[in-house]
C-alpha cells in the first residue's frame, strides 16, 4: 500500500533527509511544504527533485488558508511536521520568529489537519496520521547521570525549547480534545550531510578546512547525545508507519560526547582527510569563547521504547558517522560554499541578552 506524505520543513536538514529516504526506499508520494527561510535549501532535495512522486510547494505554515488549500489539493495520508525555527542561539537573539513558526504555525497546521481529517471517508480517516517531530531540549537539562524518557516532565530553558514544548502540548491537546490521530517524537542532537553551517559540527568542519578559529562555548564541557540524521530519518518513518496513536517516542543515538571532545575529534579527522601544511594541526585553532546564556549542561535520551516496540536502533556509531560527515563536507564544498555566500557566513549568534 502506498501513502501520500505531506512533509513540512522538507527543505531543511532533517526534513530533506526524510524526503530523500521516502523517495529512495518507498513507493510513496511526497509533497514538501517549506517557507524556504535561511535554513531551507532546495539543493538538499536535488537528488530526488526529478522523481514524479516528489512535489514542492513554497508556503508558510502560519498561513492557515494556504495550509487548508494544500490539504484539500494534495489529500495526504500522513503529515510529518518538521517545519520549525531550530537554532537556540537565534532564539536568544530573536525569539519572535520562534513563537510565530513553532507555536502559531503548529496551531494553524493542526487546525487545517483537523478540518481535513474530519471530512475524510471512514477508510481514509482510519489511516490518517499527524506526526509531530520535536526535540529533547523540551525536557531541560540533566546532571551527570540519568536520561530523558517519554514521561520526563518538561522544563524548557531557552526561547527555542519553550516554543517547541508549546507545540508539543498543542499536538497532544488536539489529540485528546478532538481525537486527531497523532504520534510524537523527541530527538537528540542531529548531525550529518546537508547540515546548515550554524550548528557545532558543520561549523567546526568548515572552519577547520578553511583554517579559521574553532569557537567552543565555555570550557566545552556541555554534553550532547549525537544522532546521525539518516538514522533519525529511518526512525521517523518507522514511527509514522507503525507508531501507536497518541504515543510519543524518544529517538537518540546512544553517543554522549562533550562539545570539546566533538571538536577535537573533528580536528583529527580533518587533519587526516585534508592535511594542510599551511594550516597545521587543527586543534591549534580551538578558541574558547564566553558561554551561551543559559547553556544546558547535558542531554541524553533513553531510546528503549522505540527499540522495544518498533525495533529501531541507530546504525551509525559516532565514530563512523562523524567520519562519513566530514568526508561529505570535503566532497560537497559547492553545497556549503553556496550556503555560506548567502545570509549566514559563520558569525557568532546568541549573545544578545
Amino acid at each position: 500500500m502506498t501513502y501520500r506524505y505531506l512533509v513540512t520543513g522538507g527543505a531543511g536538514f532533517i526534513g530533506s533527509a526524510v524526503v530523500r529516504k521516502l523517495i529512495a526506499t518507498t513507493a510513496n508520494h511526497v509533497l514538501v511544504v517549506d517557507k524556504l527561510t535561511y535554513a531551507g535549501n532546495l539543493e538538499s532535495l536535488a537528488p530526488v527533485a526529478g522523481d514524479p512522486r516528489f512535489g514542492f510547494e513554497r508556503a508558510d505554515i502560519v498561513d492557515g488558508a494556504a495550509m487548508r488549500r494544500i490539504f484539500r489539493e494534495f489529500a495526504p495520508d500522513v503529515v510529518m511536521h518538521l517545519a520549525a525555527e531550530s537554532h537556540v542561539d537565534r532564539s536568544i537573539d530573536g525569539p519572535g520568529e520562534f513563537i510565530q513558526t513553532n507555536i502559531v504555525g503548529t496551531f494553524c497546521l493542526l487546525q487545517a489537519a483537523l478540518d481535513y481529517w474530519r471530512a475524510l471517508p471512514l477508510a481514509r480517516k482510519d489511516k490518517f496520521r499527524f506526526h509531530h517531530i520535536s526535540t529533547d531540549e523540551v525536557f531541560g537539562s540533566l546532571g551527570a547521570t540519568g536520561y530523558f524518557c517519554e514521561d520526563t516532565p518538561y522544563q524548557p530553558n531557552s526561547p527555542y525549547s519553550a516554543s517547541k514544548a508549546a507545540s508539543d502540548h498543542l499536538v497532544r491537546a488536539w489529540h485528546h480534545t478532538y481525537g486527531l490521530p497523532v504520534v510524537m517524537t523527541n530527538c537528540s542532537n542531529n548531525y550529518g550531510p546537508y547540515h546548515f553551517p550554524e550548528k557545532l559540527i558543520p561549523l567546526t568542519i568548515i572552519n577547520a578546512l578553511q583554517g579559521k578559529p574553532l569557537p567552543v562555548y565555555g570550557a566545552g564541557e556541555n554534553v550532547r547525545d549525537w544522532l546521525h540524521v539518516e538514522d533519525h530519518a529511518e526512525a521517523l518513518l518507522q514511527v509514522a508507519e507503525r507508531g501507536v496513536d497518541g504515543h510519543g517516542y524518544n529517538i537518540g543515538g546512544n553517543n554522549e560526547y562533550s562539545n570539546i571532545a566533538v571538536v577535537r575529534a573533528i580536528c583529527r579527522l580533518v587533519d587526516e582527510l585534508a592535511p594542510s601544511a599551511a594550516i597545521g594541526p587543527r586543534e591549534r585553532l580551538i578558541s574558547f569563547v564566553a558561554d551561551r546564556p543559559g547553556h544546558d549542561a547535558r542531554y541524553a535520551i533513553d531510546a528503549a521504547k522505540i527499540a522495544r516496540e518498533l525495533g529501531w536502533k541507530p546504525r551509525y556509531s559516532f565514530e563512523s558517522g562523524l567520519r562519513q560527515t566530514v568526508q561529505w563536507y570535503l566532497d560537497n564544498s559547492v553545497w556549503w560554499e553556496r550556503v555560506r555566500s548567502g545570509v549566514y557566513r559563520g558569525e557568532r549568534l546568541g549573545i544578545a541578552v
